[in-house]
């Protein structure tokens, strides 16, 4: 069940106002897999190209889906070769995702590498 998102006003949480919502999903949400400390995030109404983002420790990249090149940040060489074996089995779910975040719906989880 897909759920959406009016990406306007105040959110009131934890007596926190968040001017735009967009912003605390940014910061809060969603993770949509996570494996071996690695964890992919996408986020609502993001920027184009298709893209997800990654962080790992002190590390952060954001990832192309089609090329799947990093077009900003970086990661240890291992992280990023993990990512991109991830992404590409899941190439399809990604851009499905990607879909739904610039629709403001909730994306789908992707299973992890195993």
């Amino acid at each position: 069940i897909a759920h959406t998102f009016e990406v306007t006003g105040y959110l009131d949480l934890n007596q926190r106002k968040f001017q735009n919502v967009a912003s605390f999903w940014r910061q809060h949400l969603p993770t949509i897999s996570s494996f071996y400390g690695i964890f992919i995030r996408m986020y609502f109404n993001d920027h184009e190209p298709a893209h997800f983002h990654v962080g790992y420790a002190e590390y952060k990249a954001t990832i192309s889906i089609c090329e799947l090149q990093i077009m900003s940040g970086e990661l240890p060489r291992r992280v990023l070769e993990l990512v991109k074996v991830w992404a590409e089995i899941h190439q399809q779910a990604l851009t499905r995702n990607w879909e739904l975040c610039q629709n403001k719906s909730l994306p789908e989880s992707i299973p992890p590498l195993t």
